[in-house]
């Protein structure tokens, strides 16, 4: 049987490469027990705004230069929610689909009492996964019992899982030893994030690089038509 599978950090509302990623394969695993990384993806992403892209950040607290693994990285400020909800009210409430999906994400901002940052990823992962029609089981790297270097990590994850193939995004080319995981009979692909459509798009110019929430508020039941792996699979 052929298996794919994905492991990839837990990001705060992503951008719709992260769940093209999720929906191209059979298992997704979320890598949170690496280590917590400063200003990156884990606790913050872009939105539009009337004047260009904004950021969303959930403020946690930072052990500093200490080894802080992902899975227990918590929140700093319990009022995160409320004040990221209003952002998005304020430059989302215009767009044709908003209020469609309010009824979806005003609980997760106003209602969340999670205070550890994979929780929080992971429900607005599983809730967005449910809009796009994405079925991907999602697993966490810390049930797993790893060991060695970057690559001898992911292999142990493929193996466990019974994967033979791991798709990976072109940033991990950096580190990866592709070499390993064809000794190990799996094969690596790559992600290709470019050649992306463009929609119709509140606040001019178009920008890709944003939340996948611009993307479902602006076109709904559509926005799985500007992805690239729900393209793929209707042909």
């Amino acid at each position: 049987m052929h298996k794919k599978i994905a492991i990839l950090q837990s990001n705060y509302i992503p951008w719709k490469g992260y769940f093209d990623l999720i929906n191209q394969v059979d298992e997704f695993i979320l890598y949170d027990d690496m280590q917590y990384t400063k200003n990156d993806w884990r606790n913050r992403n872009l939105i539009k705004s009337s004047t260009g892209i904004q950021w969303l950040t959930i403020p946690v607290k930072h052990k500093g230069k200490s080894l802080q693994k992902i899975s227990e990285t918590e929140i700093a400020k319990y009022n995160w929610g409320k004040k990221h909800w209003q952002t998005l009210v304020i430059n989302y409430s215009k767009a044709p689909y908003f209020n469609h999906y309010k009824e979806v994400f005003e609980p997760l901002y106003l209602n969340n009492k999670e205070q550890n940052l994979s929780q929080i990823n992971y429900l607005f992962l599983t809730a967005i996964n449910k809009i796009l029609n994405i079925n991907t089981p999602i697993s966490w790297s810390s049930d797993f019992n790893l060991i060695g270097n970057k690559t001898e990590r992911l292999i142990a994850l493929c193996q466990d899982t019974e994967a033979n193939e791991y798709i990976s995004g072109p940033a991990a080319k950096s580190y990866m030893d592709e070499t390993l995981f064809n000794d190990a009979n799996i094969t690596v692909s790559w992600m290709n994030y470019s050649d992306y459509p463009s929609y119709p798009q509140l606040n001019p110019p178009f920008e890709h690089g944003v939340s996948i929430l611009d993307l479902i508020f602006n076109q709904g039941t559509n926005a799985t038509k500007y992805m690239k792996s729900f393209n793929h699979l209707e042909q």
